[in-house]
């Protein structure tokens, strides 16, 4: 597609788009070369710049990488962050991920005044805090931080989570279904803690998700979860805005 210059849209943006619908109508798939800045500019009788501010929106955007002395490549697509009451496991495999979790820490603890507020528990109450990296076909995607009242789970510390959805067990193990929920995402920077643990480098973009479950009108869960920003993005449905509101 050619670079209009009587369009209004700058040309880096116009040429963004042209890569995109070439990488497509190519047929091109995940770590597949794209055309250097070089052949893009004599392509499209672009500069230099203007043709690195497009590819260097893509690799922003997480639909380009580069590596060093060899190129640049067609990146892995984001996976959408599921904005409904859904395990990791449940929401990987209906992605056509295999979900899998490395235990980090499992203890029972006090709940700190926060923890407490969240679970509409006393300071102090005993809550299992769970934290594990979590999976999908092996590649980290995210650290998830569990916390949940002990007297609500007697003897989860007995059960594998490396291997079971923590969901799967408080529904099957103990009757509990959770049935509402709501969340808080924003943008963070990820810790060293982490990105050790995510692969990325220190200062990296992640998505904190902030989680309370509840099932019959009670709070069970409060989840803190990192994930990576470069292997998400979110995706919502907005519906008409009715008369009167």
């Amino acid at each position: 597609m050619p670079i209009d210059p009587a369009n209004p849209l700058p040309k880096y943006v116009q040429l963004r788009d042209a890569i995109l619908d070439w990488i497509t109508e190519s047929g091109l798939g995940v770590d597949d070369m794209v055309p250097s800045e070089r052949e893009l500019s004599a392509l499209y009788g672009l500069s230099r710049m203007t043709v690195r501010q497009s590819v260097d929106l893509l690799v922003t955007e997480g639909r380009l990488y580069r590596v060093p002395g060899k190129g640049t490549f067609v990146a892995r697509p984001k996976i959408e962050m599921s904005l409904v009451l859904a395990s990791f496991s449940e929401d990987m495999r209906a992605r056509g991920y295999e979900p899998g979790a490395r235990e980090l820490i499992r203890r029972i603890i006090p709940a700190s005044g926060h923890t407490a507020r969240m679970l509409d528990i006393a300071p102090g109450t005993p809550v299992h805090h769970i934290e594990r990296m979590r999976t999908a076909d092996g590649e980290p995607m995210a650290v998830e931080r569990s916390n949940i009242p002990a007297a609500e789970v007697p003897g989860l510390e007995g059960f594998d989570l490396s291997a079971r959805s923590l969901y799967e067990v408080l529904e099957h193990e103990y009757d509990i279904l959770l049935d509402s929920g709501e969340q808080t995402i924003e943008a963070g920077l990820c810790d060293s803690s982490d990105s050790r643990l995510l692969g990325l480098p220190a200062g990296s973009p992640v998505l904190v998700m902030q989680r309370r479950s509840f099932a019959k009108g009670r709070c069970v869960e409060l989840a803190l979860s990192t994930y990576r920003a470069d292997r998400y993005q979110l995706h919502s449905r907005l519906d008409p805005r009715r008369h009167g509101d």
